[in-house]
């Protein structure tokens, strides 16, 4: 079983990453990999009530990958953290299966009170560099956030969210989702104030040029 979880784990760097020459580089240079190692020992103990040991073994982990992960934290399969150095997952946190996490990325909490407080990160979603995921809100499935977004409410499914605080941008929906690296992709205006401002002076010119074709009319009698 754990030859077959490190195989599965192995075979989707491989796939995803292509500075990954191969299996062995991966299993021996990759921290994003040594990190959730280290999470499926620390969470084995924490559900069975050995709660010291598992935050023993998740700080032991942290230490040696600069990745924070909370022994009681949920993570499926395949889950890649590139370059890695501080991530950061709470307790409450629940991720999906082929969730592709960057560096600097925080999934926290935002309340002191226990209970779910940290995010639930659904399949298929990409968190770019530096991002906040933060409360114990619903990432959709194939969702996309950007690069330093701090994201404070529920984002849907197929949608690719950037800013502070994020929102959503446009974004060409396919039928087999697409890696966007950093959750950024390059087809789509990224600025959704900007996108909103030219909106606005685009209307504003359509909307001069009919008073001064209304002003050019002559009088009705």
């Amino acid at each position: 079983m754990a030859f077959m979880f490190l195989r599965e784990m192995i075979r989707a760097y491989r796939e995803r990453d292509p500075a990954a020459r191969s299996s062995l580089e991966v299993l021996l240079c990759y921290p994003g990999l040594h990190a959730v190692l280290w999470h499926r020992i620390a969470h084995w103990l924490w559900k069975r009530d050995l709660t010291l040991p598992a935050r023993l073994f998740a700080h032991l982990g942290r230490f040696l990958t600069g990745i924070e992960i909370h022994p009681a934290a949920q993570i499926g399969r395949r889950l890649i953290i590139d370059h890695g150095m501080g991530v950061v997952i709470g307790e409450t946190a629940e991720i999906g299966d082929d969730v592709y996490l960057y560096h600097q990325v925080t999934l926290g909490g935002t309340s002191s009170a226990r209970g779910k407080r940290h995010p639930t990160i659904g399949n298929n979603v990409i968190v770019g560099a530096g991002a906040k995921v933060l409360g114990g809100i619903l990432i959709g499935e194939n969702a996309r956030i950007g690069a330093n977004a701090v994201v404070v409410g529920p984002v849907a499914a197929n949608t690719t969210v950037v800013g502070i605080p994020a929102r959503p941008v446009e974004r060409r929906v396919e039928r087999k989702p697409r890696f966007d690296a950093y959750g950024t992709p390059t087809d789509c205006d990224l600025d959704p104030l900007l996108h909103d401002l030219e909106s606005m002076r685009v209307e504003l010119s359509a909307l001069e040029a009919r008073v001064a074709r209304m002003a050019r009319q002559p009088a009705a009698e």
